[in-house]
């Protein structure tokens, strides 16, 4: 398993030691190698540029890494922007397959979010030189970095890294899995499993009487739309918000002004798990594509339906009727539509909280997650190495 850690703790590196722990508790041999942002402090830019394109000493390191220990699987969860995409070159070298993990949007899009200026967008999508990224500032606002992050996606676009460097994509839902053929990614190799959780929290109770918003209080999560329905809902049904971010300020206000709102600031993860279990819904109104929201398989572990943007992966997570309910990207007035709806209709979101739960245990327990996770490195050896047996027992 190898991470390049970001400086923020997020989602990925999270995941990365789950999946770590989750092999490991089956009985697998794993080794891990990582390296964290904090390195890029030490370097010059020339130098962190000059890695982000190919990071030499980062591919001879995993090529002995991988030679010394006999590893069959190099399982990637982050490159960017330290180990660079030669680190596949040296996994192959040393004689193992190699699988990527595709927690955001970084190959086809330079901020990895699909966002820009509060709104989706795909200008970079399928360009062989994605320019609109440059010209934009979207990677950290600055001109000289996106550049960096255009010249590597298009260096190894070029040089067929991204089709010929990795026997195994694992795109998180079947969203991504379609947006990453369109970026021109193999579509033979794009797997689909889902993030999970390790250890189940157990059914809530629901009777709580409260809506449930948990994120990032930032403009692409939808914190705004989020204000905006519950400025004009009335108090029908009391909103806590959990989380923090630049959007707090406005967060504050709502919460000394709007009549049922409620601002819990950051809260541990017990806490937020408990919150959700008595919950009656919660509110995800994100703008942009997300990758593989966390909070939605929580909330389904929990038996807590959803109500969430008809977009990205929340298209294909969140089935309307049956989980939660979609309503349409930062629309205010229909979030407040499908919130009373669902708050007047307790027969059916006692049905839905039911279906939720069999959600998570249908797709995103930790056995299934391991089982997903064999097929994927067995068919990612089998490309790599096709004479060879079968090399990992379930």
């Amino acid at each position: 398993m190898v991470h390049n850690f970001y400086q923020q703790a997020g989602g990925e590196d999270e995941v990365f030691r789950a999946e770590v722990a989750l092999l490991k508790r089956y009985g697998h041999h794993v080794h891990t190698y990582t390296v964290s942002n904090d390195q890029i402090e030490q370097t010059s830019r020339l130098q962190a540029a000059a890695h982000t394109l190919w990071n030499a000493q980062a591919a001879r390191d995993l090529r002995d890494l991988v030679r010394e220990r006999g590893v069959d699987v190099v399982h990637f969860h982050n490159t960017f922007p330290i180990l660079s995409p030669a680190a596949y070159a040296g996994a192959r070298a040393g004689g193992a397959a190699v699988v990527q993990t595709l927690h955001n949007y970084r190959l086809l899009c330079a901020n990895a979010l699909f966002f820009r200026d509060g709104h989706v967008c795909e200008d970079c999508l399928g360009l062989r030189v994605p320019w609109p990224a440059v010209a934009h500032t979207c990677y950290r606002s600055s001109r000289s970095a996106s550049l960096v992050v255009a010249a590597m996606q298009t260096t190894h676009r070029a040089a067929g890294t991204y089709r010929r460097g990795v026997d195994a994509y694992i795109a998180l839902t079947a969203f991504a899995r379609e947006t990453f053929i369109a970026g021109g990614l193999p579509a033979d190799r794009l797997h689909i499993k889902p993030n999970f959780l390790d250890v189940d929290p157990g059914l809530g109770t629901g009777d709580g009487g409260y809506a449930l918003f948990v994120g990032r209080l930032s403009r692409e999560k939808g914190v705004e739309t989020l204000l905006r329905a519950w400025a004009s809902a009335g108090g029908d049904l009391p909103l806590r918000i959990v989380g923090d971010g630049p959007l707090a300020p406005q967060v504050a206000e709502a919460a000394r002004t709007l009549p049922g709102v409620t601002w819990l600031g950051r809260r541990d993860r017990g806490e937020v798990l408990r919150l959700m279990q008595d919950a009656s819904l919660l509110v995800f109104p994100s703008l942009w594509y997300e990758g593989f929201p966390m909070t939605l398989v929580e909330a389904f572990a929990v038996g807590l339906p959803v109500v969430g943007s008809r977009l990205g992966a929340m298209s294909t997570l969140l089935e309307h009727g049956r989980n939660g309910l979609h309503f349409r990207p930062d629309d205010a007035a229909d979030l407040v539509a499908q919130v009373r709806w669902l708050h007047s209709h307790p027969a059916e979101r006692e049905q839905m909280r039911m279906q939720a739960r069999q959600t998570f245990l249908s797709a995103y327990t930790a056995e299934r997650n391991h089982g997903l996770l064999l097929e994927i490195y067995q068919a990612a050896r089998a490309r790599a190495r096709p004479d060879h047996p079968a090399l990992l027992e379930t």
